[in-house]
């Protein structure tokens, strides 16, 4: 009876569930939004809209989750757009009318991603160049690659293509399906595997995980790779979802990813991660593009907007409310002080 007693509190804190920060800030931001659509800009929530919206959200989530698994490690990935746009010219270029061609294309796309992750991973993870420098080289690479496929002209997609990644089933997009399995699969490997609790500790404490014997430069560099395979399927899904692909179609996504980790509520300087929030934080970045675009402003203002969004991200997590709040409270209003001394 005393044992039984005993274990209630411990299967209390096991079923008891709590959201982190940053996936209750999405939420709470995504509800704001629809409230705001549904108020101010009608256009952005009609049914037709969101069907049009949600293949570029789950573009961007798996891109998101791609960029949350280098930042875990403290890292980032500026070669998320090379990488995207060589994927999308290489299934475009090799699979020209020929649906027969669509799934050798996508797995020449493939081994050239997996090469590139390689490369950082080598050059940061192994050599410690920093992250920036590393991965802009990488990109610059993957441009001349692109260039070198493309000619710098977009080709139409396959209609086998089209119709699995473009098309629809059950009313819902299939790229949504593809995006929402991508996430299920990187957080369970990453939260209830040996090797994904390795990989958070890892980018928690370097200094610790070295001390327990863990190899530290493969995991630094593994992050790259992991992360090469889902911009991979970003491009994928991109190639399939936009009818003519231009040569750069990844350009977008450098800082939309970035943003998108920011806002779920990811460290810039690496630790623990939520996916599941930066999956979201893409559909709140897309449809907040929507919104804004259903109010009639410029692109220049649209890019503004998504800059601000990366802002209020950073100082939501960065900044010690409390402790500025204390400060505040602790310093005597002005018309006090002058009223003390005149």
């Amino acid at each position: 009876m005393t044992a039984h007693v005993a274990q209630r509190p411990q299967a209390r804190r096991r079923l008891r569930v709590t959201p982190s920060r940053g996936l209750s800030t999405v939420l709470l931001a995504l509800v704001v939004l629809v409230v705001l659509g549904l108020t101010t800009a009608h256009s952005s929530m009609r049914h037709g809209a969101i069907l049009g919206m949600l293949p570029f959200a789950a573009v961007l989530a798996v891109a998101a989750l791609g960029q949350t698994l280098v930042v875990m490690q403290g890292g980032i990935d500026l070669s998320v757009a090379g990488t995207i746009s060589l994927v999308v010219v290489i299934i475009t270029h090799q699979a020209y009318g020929d649906n027969a061609k669509v799934l050798p294309a996508a797995l020449v796309a493939l081994a050239a991603a997996i090469v590139a992750g390689l490369i950082n991973g080598v050059l940061i993870g192994r050599f410690g160049l920093n992250a920036i420098v590393a991965t802009l080289g990488t990109n610059a690479l993957l441009y001349a690659g692109v260039l070198g496929v493309s000619g710098g002209t977009p080709r139409q997609t396959t209609d086998l293509l089209a119709r699995i990644t473009g098309g629809t089933s059950f009313g819902i997009p299939n790229a949504v399906y593809f995006a929402v399995l991508a996430t299920i699969v990187t957080t369970v490997a990453v939260k209830r595997t040996v090797a994904g609790r390795r990989f958070e500790a890892v980018g928690a404490n370097a200094w610790a995980a070295w001390a327990t014997g863990l190899k530290i430069e493969r995991f630094r560099a593994g992050a790259y790779v992991w992360a090469a395979v889902l911009y991979w399927l970003a491009g994928f899904l991109l190639a399939g979802v936009i009818n003519k692909p231009t040569a750069y179609e990844g350009d977008s996504y450098v800082l939309a990813s970035v943003a998108a980790v920011v806002l779920g509520g990811t460290s810039l300087l690496g630790g623990r991660g939520n996916l599941v929030a930066s999956a979201l934080a893409a559909l709140f970045l897309t449809q907040l593009q929507q919104y804004v675009l259903a109010l009639g402003v410029t692109f220049a203002v649209q890019t503004l907007v998504q800059a601000a969004a990366l802002t209020v991200g950073v100082a939501l997590y960065t900044v010690n409310w409390s402790r500025l709040r204390r400060r505040r409270q602790a310093v005597p209003p002005r018309t006090l002080v002058g009223s003390a001394h005149p």
